[in-house]
């Protein structure tokens, strides 16, 4: 397992930046938007980290812009933690057999989220190139929130 990056709602982009890059010295390392979603994502990485980050192995920072106004409570601007695992359909069977309930379960082969004993949200990604789809994870439902 390797630890990815943290997500951050933010409600300014810009002003997010500017703290981030500008203040707090991280670098912007890409940025992808989504039309259909109505989000943009920016992953941040530490000064020096860039090349590490283009092989995927330094922790980032995520700032996921929501382009439609929302009020982020409770901790809601916190969106979760990420970690690359080797297989996820195993890490998710050991998770679900220690009592853990998968909120997002790897219907592609790629991606899960569970929640920590703390309701703290965890995503799941496969390493490499996503497994081909199987049960009982394919036909399962989401549960609850991620």
């Amino acid at each position: 397992m390797r630890y990815l990056h943290t997500m951050v709602r933010v409600q300014d982009l810009d002003a997010s930046l500017r703290f981030y890059c500008d203040l707090l010295g991280l670098e912007e390392f890409s940025r992808s938007e989504s039309a259909q979603g109505r989000f943009t994502l920016v992953f941040l990485c530490a000064p020096g980290d860039t090349e590490l980050a283009r092989e995927r192995r330094a922790p980032m920072v995520e700032l996921t812009y929501n382009w439609d106004a929302e009020d982020y409570q409770g901790g809601r601007n916190f969106g979760h933690l990420a970690y690359a695992v080797d297989d996820i359909y195993v890490t998710c069977k050991r998770l679900e057999d220690g009592g853990v309930t998968i909120s997002r379960p790897p219907r592609d082969g790629r991606m899960a989220f569970v929640r920590s004993p703390d309701g703290i949200s965890i995503e799941l990604l496969q390493a490499g190139p996503a497994l081909p789809p199987a049960e009982p994870w394919a036909s399962m439902p989401n549960v609850g929130a991620w």
